[in-house]
């Protein structure tokens, strides 16, 4: 079967498109490496700030040209209005329009212009490149999704993403859910939903009205949902196109993370691991509250700051049981660890399932409240709840971890689910199929929109 897959595949050209966030791009870069390996002709079209990473990975980096390159290190500054905002559903609303919605013409321009030069056979985005339904009704070309957040597709059984509400279990809170369903639409994310309409009906795209992740979720012919059924709320009205693929992680060459090891991890009994992604440049919303609540005690904390003020932070905290480093490999250090401490990045996330390794999680913004309520919900750690802990929270939870035997077992189970997948594998037998039999399909018809 992988002989037949790799025969159907070889000669395939795929265009790889994300929004230009490490957190959109990185996790695809593996199976990007695996189709090419598969004899793919691989190609990605994306921002300038990842042109190193993908010349390193011997990846063709298409640039933008006609889209407005807003990206993750410098959307303060072109978007500074962004910054005051400090309620999470107004500031979700604002990127929806803004960062996602109003580059998808821009998007499609580059794609038009880039396909002359090369004719893919598929494209294959991240679940928030807004440009999915463009090419796949105006270029009459397949699209697969990859979604690299929690299921964000609407459902009867869930209130809507973003309020990261368990799933309903009763017919009143469904009903309730209902009502939330209705307020998204015609009060909190109206605007934003009015914006990517019009951008749609303007080129004759057909779709039905609804939340923006939602939408590109259906526009695609398959959307690969990252995770596992086990990590993700039931729904009675999954869409058609979900295939879920376990993991995917981003590329690591042989030999590009050295063994990373530290003397002390011997001389610990409890070790904490403790990262806030490499976005997030404000060490006072969980480094530095993590620092606090151990320095100076009986528990190891490993902090990586994704190369943010690594060495101020050395000079705070010089104590014996704390070790701060700008980058450690996950896979390394996840198998000596007995809590991670996160904001809820679901690569991280996943990862952390895969090393059974229970989680404290404090995210709120940038959809991370989701990631962080599932890791409550399905009881594999604890969500505090904010975006900014107090040490005192972050240290009863983690001891409740260490006491608790549940939070390992529970994750133990879901690790053994996520490690039953090879998200590549999966993938690339999903393409396969999609590839031999797209054009015995109509084009036509718009289904479950």
């Amino acid at each position: 079967m992988r002989e037949q897959i790799k025969e159907q595949l070889k000669g395939k050209r795929i265009l790889f498109a994300t929004v230009p966030v490490e957190g959109h791009l990185n996790p695809l870069t593996g199976l990007a490496k695996f189709l090419q390996g598969q004899g793919c002709d691989v190609r990605w079209y994306t921002s300038g700030i990842f042109a190193k990473k993908l010349e390193k990975l011997g990846i063709y980096h298409y640039p933008y040209t006609r889209a407005v390159d807003i990206n993750q290190t410098n959307i303060g500054e072109a978007l500074p209005d962004r910054v005051a905002i400090q309620d999470a559903t107004a500031k979700i609303e604002y990127d929806l329009i803004h960062f996602f919605g109003n580059r998808a013409e821009e998007y499609y321009q580059d794609i038009q212009a880039l396909y002359g030069f090369f004719p893919f056979d598929l494209m294959i985005a991240d679940c928030a490149f807004s440009a999915i339904p463009f090419v796949r009704w105006k270029m009459n070309l397949p699209v697969v999704s990859i979604g690299i957040i929690p299921l964000a597709e609407d459902s009867v059984d869930l209130a809507p993403y973003g309020m990261a509400l368990p799933p309903a279990t009763t017919n009143a809170e469904r009903s309730e859910y209902a009502e939330l369903r209705h307020l998204a639409a015609d009060v909190l994310f109206k605007r934003s939903i009015d914006n990517f309409d019009a951008i749609l009906n303007k080129h004759g795209i057909p779709h039905k009205n609804s939340m923006l992740f939602d939408l590109l979720i259906r526009a695609a012919d398959m959307c690969f949902q990252i995770g596992v059924p086990s990590f993700e709320y039931k729904r009675s009205d999954p869409g058609e196109n979900i295939r879920f693929i376990g993991a995917l992680f981003p590329f690591t060459a042989p030999g590009q993370d050295l063994p990373w090891y530290d003397e002390r991890l011997k001389k610990y009994d409890k070790i904490v691991l403790v990262t806030q992604g490499t976005i997030e440049k404000n060490s006072q919303k969980l480094l530095i509250p993590t620092l606090e609540a151990f320095k100076d005690s009986d528990v190891l904390v490993i902090a990586t700051t994704g190369h943010n003020q690594t060495a101020e932070l050395r000079i705070k905290y010089p104590f014996a049981n704390i070790i701060i480093e700008d980058y450690i490999p996950f896979e390394e250090v996840m198998r000596y660890a007995h809590v991670y401490v996160t904001n809820g990045g679901y690569g991280g996330t996943l990862l952390s399932i895969k090393h059974q390794l229970p989680i404290v999680a404090a995210g709120v913004h940038e959809g991370k409240n989701e990631v962080c309520a599932r890791i409550g919900y399905f009881k594999i750690g604890i969500d505090l709840k904010t975006e900014v802990p107090s040490p005192a929270a972050i240290r009863d939870a983690v001891n409740k971890i260490l006491i608790d035997s549940s939070y390992k077992n529970n994750i133990t189970k879901l690790s053994d689910e996520i490690n039953g997948y090879n998200g590549n594998e999966l993938s690339a037998g999903h393409i396969a199929e999609l590839l031999t039999n797209y054009f015995l399909f109509s084009r036509n018809t718009w289904n479950d929109c």
